[in-house]
């Protein structure tokens, strides 16, 4: 169905956004792939894709709203992922997460519209939910902004969704749960363990280890977006993607040693400890209406599905060009 469709991905040199620009190719896709610009003319995660020589890597910024207009003419799908998505940060960077969470989003819908664009898949985060009032977490469980990314996040897929009710914008949101995979941010805490033990350490520093969170494999993830692409049903809709499975930060460490083949000890380091109103306890993702709208269901599932992503996952870490790229004797906010 995306065969032959011209498709601008921002924020295609992350984690998320390199993996979907591979499958998209993989669908006979045309890319555009939007990597933030440097003077480096470094393309991130995209550098190490094979798949390299077949898309456009564009270089700019989502807050340039003149920029997101020219890079979006003659655009039929635009998958919105580029935002600033590291949670400590915000608290001290807050200007610079309402710049580009909310006003980069304004700007890329603005273009959309007005270029006439097909479909916007605006890119959410589970973060918006804050901790689980009830569990599986619904799309109708209440917002609750528990730090400024989280807040950031629910203006952005606010303004987002009233492009499509006041402008009729076709418009999805997806809302992934909490992606892991090759390439993942350093400031995310599966890598974080990973690269501590891969590196050598067997004593590995954590924040608190009570906390549940909803662990989804990438290529879940991006078999989600394209699924939500493709699916009618879903324009106009917030659709959760996520794995339907809970498990503690304890027990992650615990699974990813044993996947190791590692013995460790675990050792609490304060400064990775979130204050009490802001750490989110609990997330567990009701997955019902992707499945139900656009047909999707993840194939890493359960435990042993957690496993096996995990597995792909560490293989991928300890790999030494891999490795070297992260500095795993300090806590990346």
């Amino acid at each position: 169905m995306l065969s032959n469709k011209t498709i601008l991905v921002t924020g295609a040199d992350g984690c998320i956004g390199s993996h979907l620009t591979e499958m998209l190719v993989e669908h006979g896709a045309k890319i555009k792939a939007l990597s933030y610009y440097n003077s480096f003319n470094y393309w991130g995660w995209l550098e190490d894709l094979d798949c390299l020589n077949e898309i456009e890597v564009l270089t700019g910024d989502v807050r340039d709203a003149s920029y997101c207009k020219r890079i979006s003419k003659d655009v039929d799908i635009v998958f919105h992922l580029a935002a600033l998505i590291a949670i400590p940060y915000s608290y001290i960077a807050l200007d610079s997460y309402v710049d580009t969470n909310i006003k980069g989003t304004v700007n890329i819908c603005q273009a959309a519209l007005e270029n006439g664009c097909e479909r916007v898949i605006h890119t959410s985060t589970s973060e918006v939910y804050g901790t689980a009032q009830y569990v599986p977490i619904d799309e109708r469980h209440p917002l609750q902004p528990q730090s400024p990314y989280s807040a950031s996040k629910i203006g952005a897929d606010a303004m987002a969704q009233s492009f499509h009710n006041a402008f009729d914008l076709p418009l999805t949101i997806a809302r992934p749960f909490n992606t892991y995979g090759p390439r993942q941010s350093a400031r995310a805490v599966i890598p974080t363990i990973i690269t501590q033990i891969a590196s050598g350490n067997r004593c590995v520093k954590l924040g608190a280890l009570h906390p549940t969170r909803d662990f989804s494999y990438i290529k879940d993830v991006v078999r989600g977006f394209i699924a939500v692409a493709e699916s009618d049903k879903s324009i106009g809709e917030v659709i959760n993607i996520g794995n339907n499975f809970e498990i503690s930060i304890g027990d992650t460490v615990r699974l990813i040693a044993d996947v190791m083949e590692i013995s460790i000890e675990l050792e609490t380091d304060i400064e990775r400890i979130r204050p009490e109103k802001i750490e989110v306890e609990r997330r567990w993702a009701d997955n019902s209406k992707a499945k139900k709208l656009t047909g999707w269901e993840p194939i890493n599932v359960g435990l042993e599905g957690f496993r096996n992503g995990l597995k792909e996952t560490i293989d991928w870490f300890k790999k030494p060009e891999n490795l070297r790229l992260y500095k795993a004797d300090f806590y990346n906010i």
